[in-house]
């Protein structure tokens, strides 16, 4: 028998109604405020935050939403922590929530730092005696000791996120709710939020994450549910879902596969088009896993030039190098080169995992090292999924699992009392 998740959305809706008003200027507002004739009042009009969202989070889950601004995704937390209530549909909840929203959230601005801890405390249903046993671990965690007894109107974003952040861990949920708030801490404060979520993940805790770093989903997340415009694209395991959600934020449609880019370099050899093709040499934008592809550099150098160094760099979408040949690395001497040519570099077996790669360009003098020409992350192709299962991480290494018996000897020690 399956695990019962510890939240269920069943086909919910969530609907704001609104009115537009024109701007007014202040003689047309001075007039409409004496003015004895009513003034009709304009049609309300119906925004659909979300619409039909269906998921389901077992616990110890770490789910991530993901999507554009404005898609829906802070709806979907509101009414997973019960602030928002659809309009249509189930939602079930089981267990305490506690939950970053917002900066913040919860806090009274003429309160301390102190007093917020016991007021949000007492919100979450803690006695002053529990909150008094908390209170020096969230105030250490913070590393808000010097300003603990100062009101927090006076506190910056990140203080703010650092006493929220460690009042909703410290006070033992069953579901964490974190929003885009750790964008605005420092990296190292971010760092170790990272490192708390992580060990709350171990002990169980079910974590809903949002946030625009498809890298930091892709680290704590096992699932993801990616939702535009209030309407659900796509719903499962975090490299599927995530490689399908890159692909299409950075989808050209229509173009070819080079982007905005910057170029530099002196201009002895010029590198005159970058192209990717499949086993019979025809140029593609879209490769399996596994499949053999080749980039192919034309150039023309315009005066001899002996033995340049070519070379490229290639990263997943998300920023993520993946490598760096070069010719020299590799033991290629090209001689002396004049005019037009092309150097390829071939992959017998594409290792990539599915996602969105762009690809850097350059070529360069190997001795001193002067740029020749430098494209940078200027060609994307993409990755789906090929003869494999695997769509975890990053590269689809070779090998093979096996068992074997354990040596006698060890057996026997093993069993020693």
């Amino acid at each position: 028998m399956g695990l019962e998740p510890v939240i269920s959305f069943q086909h919910v809706d969530k609907r704001f109604v609104f009115t537009k008003e024109k701007p007014q200027s202040v003689m047309e507002t001075f007039i409409k405020l004496f003015s004895r004739r009513r003034q009709p009042k304009p049609p309300a009009e119906s925004l659909w935050a979300v619409r039909d969202v269906s998921f389901d989070v077992l616990p110890g889950q770490c789910f991530g939403i993901v999507g554009r601004n404005g898609s829906g995704k802070s709806t979907i937390l509101k009414m997973i922590a019960r602030i928002l209530r659809p309009n249509n549909g189930r939602i079930v909840i089981n267990g305490r929530v506690s939950a970053l929203l917002e900066l913040g959230a919860g806090f009274h601005p003429d309160l301390t730092g102190r007093e917020n801890i016991f007021l949000n405390a007492a919100l979450l249903g803690f006695d002053e005696t529990t909150t008094h046993d908390y209170y020096d671990r969230i105030v250490a965690f913070s590393e808000l000791e010097e300003f603990i007894d100062m009101p927090v109107r006076h506190y910056s974003s990140g203080m703010y996120m650092r006493l929220g952040f460690s009042v909703a861990i410290h006070m033992e949920p069953d579901i964490l709710i974190v929003d885009e708030i750790l964008a605005v801490g420092d990296q190292a404060f971010q760092s170790k939020c990272i490192d708390a979520i992580m060990a709350m993940k171990d002990r169980g805790v079910t974590i809903i994450i949002v946030s625009h770093n498809i890298n930091l989903v892709r680290t704590l997340c096992t699932h993801i549910l990616w939702i535009d415009k209030g309407v659900p694209q796509a719903y499962g395991p975090v490299e599927e879902i995530a490689a399908e959600y890159v692909a299409h934020a950075y989808q050209r449609t229509g173009q070819p596969a080079m982007t905005t880019f910057s170029r530099s370099g002196s201009g002895e050899i010029e590198i005159t088009g970058t192209r990717f093709l499949n086993a019979q040499d025809e140029p593609q934008e879209v490769f399996l896993t596994g499949e053999p592809m080749t980039i192919e550099m034309s150039y023309f150098a315009h005066k001899p030039i002996p033995n340049p160094e070519f070379g490229l760099a290639i990263f997943r979408q998300d920023g993520v190098q993946v490598n760096g040949p070069n010719t020299h690395a590799a033991g290629v001497d090209l001689g002396i080169i004049e005019g037009a040519g092309v150097v390829r570099y071939e992959v017998e077996q594409l290792p990539l995992l599915p996602a969105t790669y762009v690809v850097t360009t350059a070529v360069h003098d190997g001795r001193s090292h002067q740029c020749y020409d430098y494209h940078k992350q200027a060609y994307t192709f993409r990755v789906i999924q090929g003869d494999t299962r695997e769509l975890d991480g990053l590269l689809l290494i070779p090998a093979k699992w096996c068992s074997l018996p354990a040596p006698r000897a060890e057996i026997s020690s093993n069993l020693r009392i």
